[in-house]
């Protein structure tokens, strides 16, 4: 399942060794871009310490790779999932490839995920002032409210079928061939 966004742009899962490639892109966001990622101003070894820790059973990260290179990400944060169905998502798109339908690819691709992980209510938090992000909530048709400066959007995803495990399934089978593809393209470069 390829998600051609760019020409030559597609979206795949992150895999556990891949905490290097999702914090060079999180360093490469512009300041009011990663500003709006962490609801504030970060150092880049917080942005380290933070790609280092995204990742585990509770985690999920899809990014958009154009050439190779990590250019968009959400991230999914499943709440003990057993207990409560609940999980958090939060995107960065780097400036120069936002307003492409990015999110709306990612977003989708992390809904299948939450649904397929008994997730019942998907919830991203955004500043007041952060209207893409609100946008892009409002196309999923996520139910917004304001709090203390930040908006909430909630989202409730269907439940999981057969079809939708097969359709995720698929996608995690190209994401693993084209990480290698990756890998092995940065090899060649460096060599």
């Amino acid at each position: 399942m390829e998600d051609v966004l760019l020409e030559g742009g597609y979206v795949r899962k992150l895999w556990i060794g891949e905490a290097k490639t999702y914090a060079d892109h999180l360093l490469r966001l512009d300041p009011d871009s990663r500003h709006r990622r962490f609801g504030g101003a970060v150092s880049n070894d917080f942005i380290r310490r933070h790609a280092d820790k995204a990742r585990g059973f509770n985690v999920v990260i899809y990014g958009f790779f154009l050439d190779g290179v990590l250019r968009g990400a959400c991230e999914l944060h499943i709440d003990h999932p057993m207990f409560r169905g609940e999980a958090e998502a939060a995107f960065s798109i780097e400036r120069d490839w936002q307003s492409h339908g990015i999110g709306s690819v990612l977003l989708e691709r992390m809904l299948l995920t939450a649904r397929n992980r008994g997730v019942r209510k998907l919830r991203m938090y955004c500043l007041a002032e952060n209207e893409r992000m609100q946008q892009l909530a409002r196309k999923f048709d996520a139910e917004l409210s304001f709090d203390f400066g930040n908006v909430v959007g909630d989202v409730d995803p269907p439940r999981s079928t057969a079809l939708s495990m097969m359709r995720e399934w698929a996608a995690d089978s190209y994401s693993v061939a084209s990480a290698i593809f990756d890998a092995q393209s940065r090899l060649l470069r460096t060599a």
